[in-house]
């Protein structure tokens, strides 16, 4: 099966075990291989049940962290690693606020998953991060739309560490053939597009480890 990028998890993901599926995910992972752009497969909880080599390289310089690791939860990765804005531009209004979404929908068809539920309680336990998803999270909709909510399509900056990419673009690209979509899969690929040529804005200096994740696009609530 392909790689777990950013570091092994503690236990492994179940895996549905009948010898048709487990050899249908093991094919599904060289499929992977093949790929030359990101990509990676999770389940409705956001953890990444496979992902190939291009993922990992995209993430595999991440720091390592208890419950965010990219090849781990990608959501939470987003939320809530120090690193994520290091290699997801525009990290805040173009991926954070998309994946608030995502983790909303989510709640909305599996409210009483332990996972989601275990996000949920995290992000509450940071004023900013709630006031972005009690509010500025509706505002947001509101503002752009419920077609931005959704993955598929979006093209997204990233900055790539290999220097043959660096400040890029990629489009995401969400699928879920039958086979997947009956184990409650999908696939996300990062087609990544032409670096842009201009140089890149100053980026935010790395939070220590450990720190809070304020969404600073989001004013904290008056108090």
């Amino acid at each position: 099966m392909a790689h777990q990028a950013g570091g092994q998890r503690s236990a492994p993901r179940p895996v549905p075990d009948t010898c048709d599926t487990q050899a249908y995910l093991q094919d599904y992972g060289a499929l992977l291989e093949y790929m030359s752009c990101p990509s990676l497969v999770v389940d409705h909880q956001w953890n990444v049940v496979m992902a190939n080599r291009a993922f990992e390289a995209l993430f595999g310089g991440v720091r390592p962290h208890p419950t965010a690791m990219p090849g781990e939860n990608f959501l939470r990765f987003v939320l809530f690693h120090p690193d994520a804005g290091e290699i997801l531009g525009e990290h805040e209004p173009a991926w954070c606020l998309p994946m608030l979404a995502q983790l909303r929908t989510a709640l909305e068809s599996y409210g009483h998953d332990q996972e989601l539920q275990a996000v949920r309680r995290e992000i509450a336990q940071d004023p900013i991060m709630e006031a972005a998803y009690r509010h500025g999270l509706p505002h947001w909709i509101r503002a752009v739309g419920e077609a931005a909510t959704r993955l598929d399509g979006a093209v997204r900056l990233l900055h790539h560490p290999d220097p043959r990419h660096g400040r890029t673009e990629c489009r995401i690209v969400e699928e879920a053939p039958q086979a997947l979509r009956e184990l409650g899969y999908r696939r996300l690929t990062m087609v990544l597009r032409e670096s842009r040529r201009p140089a890149a804005p100053a980026r935010r200096p790395r939070r220590a480890r450990g720190a809070a994740s304020h969404l600073t696009a989001v004013p904290a609530p008056e108090v």
